[in-house]
């Protein structure tokens, strides 16, 4: 795989190992051996030993019938284990439990990754109708309501640098349009936008703050429902008090207080 620049040291191996992950993480499906050596640009005698030993330390694994290979969610969980990652989502989860309850709605938290959201928690919807987000979820950051929250609560100089890494993967972006509508975002507190992926869903989205920039973003994935009481206002309202007392844990340690 192309290399940005040229590393001062190599580690031939690991080089491998790493190339090979990140293959199978950008593919939306199983990948055979002939596939990801050509992936990668090696052999397949090169690569053979290396798929055995990250599939014995459980980083991708084969699919039924012998599909071909994909990564596991091992990275990920490592990731989680994070101080950052790890505090916020023993912080939030409480909250959220709450937040799901009241408003009778899925809700989920998301962190950037790069020029990405990922999904780190996630609580089911109390009822027996609800959208539901799986933990480890990625979206282009451009494109999702979530994305636009963490990309409006950052400095001027963390947005330019989150906007050059989404350029080098979206050479079509346009920055002018992407950064006035974070300045709306960032002027309401909250965003809300009809779901780029499921008709009838509502994505409403605030930011978890520290220090005044997002950390993270709690979303609730609307659905309007005929028979219930709690309309897209109240939930929005629950919302952004559940996202002001995550902030506050994170803060101070403790629960959002009254003035």
């Amino acid at each position: 795989m192309p290399k940005q620049s040229t590393p001062k040291y190599r580690a031939p191996a690991l080089d491998k190992g790493l190339d090979i992950l990140e293959l199978l993480a950008g593919s939306p499906v199983p990948l055979s051996i002939a596939e990801v050596s050509e992936g990668v640009g090696r052999s397949r005698g090169e690569i053979f030993r290396m798929l055995q030993v990250l599939e014995e330390r459980d980083y991708i694994t084969r699919g039924e019938g012998d599909s071909g290979y994909s990564i596991t969610p091992r990275l990920f969980r490592l990731g989680m284990e994070q101080p950052p990652l790890k505090t916020a989502v023993e912080a939030a989860l409480p909250v959220m439990h709450r937040l799901a309850h009241a408003v009778d709605q899925s809700c989920h938290l998301v962190v950037p990754s790069r020029e990405q959201i990922v999904v780190i928690a996630r609580i089911d919807p109390p009822g027996e109708i609800g959208l539901v987000v799986r933990v480890g979820h990625r979206r282009p950051l451009s494109q999702a309501t979530s994305g636009h929250v963490l990309l409006a609560f950052q400095t001027d100089e963390v947005q330019k640098l989150w906007l050059d890494m989404i350029a080098a993967h979206e050479p079509e972006l346009d920055r002018k349009k992407l950064l006035k509508h974070a300045a709306l975002v960032h002027g309401r507190g909250y965003a809300s936008a009809a779901s780029h992926i499921v008709d009838g869903v509502t994505d409403l989205s605030a930011p978890v703050l520290q220090h005044g920039s997002a950390v993270c973003a709690l979303t609730v994935p609307f659905i309007e429902r005929r028979a219930s009481a709690i309309s897209e206002k109240m939930t929005l309202e629950h919302l952004r008090q559940a996202a002001a007392d995550i902030s506050d844990i994170l803060q101070y340690g403790g629960p959002s207080r009254a003035d």
